[in-house]
């Protein structure tokens, strides 16, 4: 059963989704290129872009969390990868929308359940292969949003993650995907190019 099969309310709509990424002007250009050809994949796939069920390329939800003075970044070690990444996952039946997934994403796999968002709309995109590990999903285009956690916060290992910690934002462990240091910077850029 794919998603156009499903009930139109028990996934967030393709449609919202993308009129709420038409809303977002990413201050880095080659996020700005990125974010096109993430509204030609939704515009070609339509609701099963948003469905893991709908074939193995697709996009996925992912949040970045921040403590109030955005020095360091909450990871999880990921059980299939084997490396430290941002909280993040797959869009399930029930999310309002794909920052709603985000969201609970990060909530399940870092244990912390108040979380604040520190704005609506993305912060990342990132489009990448997935290894023989990930079984049948081959590529995700994954879509992030950016919360900070409350001083103080307890976190919890899920079973998807072998352990999570904090870590300084300059201060990255060495077993990340390619890249990670990169968009963990650009998150940082492109929120304090949207503050007031």
């Amino acid at each position: 059963m794919t998603l156009i099969d499903r009930d139109p309310r028990a996934y967030p709509a393709v449609a919202t989704f993308a009129a709420a990424l038409a809303t977002w002007h990413p201050s880095d250009p080659a996020q700005q290129a990125l974010l096109g050809e993430y509204h030609d994949f939704i515009t070609e796939r339509g609701d099963t872009s948003l469905d893991r069920d709908g074939g193995p390329t697709h996009i996925t939800a992912s949040c970045f969390v921040f403590n109030a003075d955005r020095t360091e970044v909450l990871l999880c070690f990921h059980r299939k990868g084997q490396f430290w990444v941002q909280l993040g996952g797959h869009i399930e039946a029930g999310d309002a929308s794909v920052a709603d997934a985000a969201l609970r994403e990060a909530r399940e796999e870092g244990g912390i359940s108040e979380l604040t968002a520190l704005r609506e709309l993305p912060v990342d995109l990132d489009r990448h292969g997935l290894g023989d590990g990930f079984g049948r999903c081959s590529v995700h285009w994954d879509v992030g949003y950016a919360v900070t956690a409350p001083e103080g916060a307890i976190t919890a290992v899920s079973n998807e993650s072998e352990d999570v910690a904090w870590w300084p934002v300059d201060g990255l462990p060495d077993n990340v995907p390619p890249n990670f240091g990169r968009r963990v910077q650009g998150v940082l850029r492109e929120l304090a190019a949207s503050r007031p």
